[in-house]
């Protein structure tokens, strides 16, 4: 079973090389077609994941459980897209990526389905088993399918990384890799946007079905628009296609390995890189950000601000909006300004996380004005801090864990060192679901703030050292 398993999956060999003329006009029709399936298809595994956002102050009104509960629930996503990313990175370094990406959205939306009809299996008053409480299995009835959506949703980043990393070369990588980014933002958009819509109208429940069942019928279609690397087409190395000056530089540098098996590459490269190390330990307070303010805000603007669930959805909504154009500025000005060199652009835009969530610790005024129809002042302050939260967060989301990670280390393991700073910042993720949901218990609301700031400023700490690191040992990061 196994066999067949891998079988399925097993990267294609190298087809006979094309002729010049042939390259020429295959190239740029699969380049293109290469980025906007990857940007489509990683927007719908969005939509199969951040629609738990808008469902959550629904479900804790309905089912009654603590934000604790709430976030065990989230944080059993993390937990096993923690793990799979950096498996499933192995495991996609060697898979064909038109076979793997797909595979993994139609079960990532399966277990959305299973998530929302646990609810009828499992409703909360109903009945009893060997003395716990149908509320009690529901929980861990969602639990379990979230963590399994967690698992399905680990298998979308690696084959996108490999990618990117064979169809794109070096020298246009991060701008390509930035563009390429602003499908996490668009993906939480619609997710928000379409999940706060169909709540309205068709319950919590409809916020998971709708959108696993165009999730469906979208990895379908990407089965039919993905391809594997540029070899399995017959075509050139990027390299030597794109930058024929750079490619014999590049051969010698990937000669290196020549040799070593893939688990040593993946040691040399990965495990015994202290760079990588260094990215992941940061990678976990970005995600920390990220994902608490992605996951809790919508709860945060219903509970403390008093806001209704369509204006709290239409505050989030500019967290990932403004975020799509952070993600290209960074990856423009790492390359325009700063030459290739990443962290000063990483320091600057976490700088930017910690004014904004200040910003918004402070903006609590009830008496504040009403400005624009039913808009207070502090209403405006609001989708502006909470945009600008998502238009500097998302740059070294970007940028740690993706472009910075594959520089410091080999293309020959692209999807497993973005899985291992992946496994790292949802570690990250657990500590937001998790800690969001104690410190909110604990402090309350403003102390969910100050922990999102906190760990920013930590970021800018580990950011700062490998700055100093860099200036002494020259590192492409």
């Amino acid at each position: 079973m196994t066999n067949k398993l891998f079988d399925f999956f097993k990267e294609p060999a190298a087809a006979p090389a094309l002729s010049i003329e042939q390259a020429d006009k295959t190239y740029p029709k699969f380049r293109l077609r290469m980025f906007y399936s990857c940007f489509i298809g990683y927007a719908f595994f969005y939509l199969c994941k951040k629609n738990i956002a808008a469902a959550l102050p629904s479900m804790s009104a309905e089912l009654g459980y603590t934000n604790l509960e709430l976030g065990i629930i989230g944080s059993s996503l993390y937990l096993t897209y923690a793990f799979g990313k950096f498996i499933n990175g192995m495991i996609a370094d060697r898979a064909n990526v038109r076979k793997f990406l797909p595979t993994g959205l139609i079960l990532s939306a399966i277990a959305n389905i299973c998530f929302a009809l646990s609810y009828f299996v499992f409703t909360p008053g109903k009945f009893t088993f060997f003395g716990l409480p149908s509320a009690t299995l529901l929980l861990w009835a969602f639990a379990f399918f979230w963590g399994a959506n967690g698992w399905f949703q680990s298998m979308g980043f690696p084959p996108v990384a490999k990618s990117l990393t064979f169809w794109f070369s070096n020298s246009e990588r991060a701008t390509k890799w930035a563009l390429w980014s602003t499908s996490h933002q668009t993906g939480t958009f619609l997710a928000v946007i379409l999940s706060g819509f169909v709540i309205t109208k068709f319950g919590w429940q409809a916020a998971f079905i709708f959108p696993a069942v165009t999730a469906i019928f979208a990895a379908l279609w990407l089965f039919n628009r993905l391809r594997d690397k540029p070899a399995s087409m017959g075509l050139p190395d990027i390299e030597e296609y794109r930058e024929p000056e750079k490619a014999a530089a590049c051969a010698a540098l990937e000669a290196e390995d020549d040799g070593l098996n893939y688990t040593e590459i993946l040691k040399k490269h990965v495990l015994a890189n202290k760079v990588v190390w260094a990215l992941a330990c940061a990678y976990i307070f970005v995600y920390v950000i990220r994902f608490g303010t992605e996951d809790w805000i919508i709860k945060y603007l219903v509970e403390f601000k008093h806001n209704s669930l369509e204006l709290a959805s239409m505050k989030l909504s500019c967290l990932p909006l403004f975020g799509l154009f952070g993600t290209i500025i960074a990856g423009l000005a790492s390359d325009k300004i700063f030459k290739g060199q990443r962290i000063q652009i990483n320091i600057i835009f976490l700088a930017g996380v910690v004014l904004c969530l200040t910003g918004l610790f402070f903006n609590n005024c009830a008496l504040s004005p009403v400005i624009f129809k039913n808009l207070t002042l502090v209403d405006m302050f609001d989708f502006l801090l909470i945009g600008f939260t998502g238009f500097f967060t998302y740059g070294p989301q970007m940028l740690i864990g993706g472009v910075c990670a594959i520089e410091s280390s080999s293309r020959k393991v692209a999807s497993a060192v973005t899985g291992f700073t992946g496994t790292f910042g949802y570690v990250g993720a657990i500590l937001s679901g998790v800690g969001t949901g104690f410190v909110v218990d604990k402090l309350g609301w403003n102390g969910a703030i100050g922990f999102w700031g906190v760990s920013a400023a930590i970021c800018i700490v580990i950011c700062t050292f490998l700055l100093i690191n860099e200036k002494k040992k020259k590192v492409n990061c």
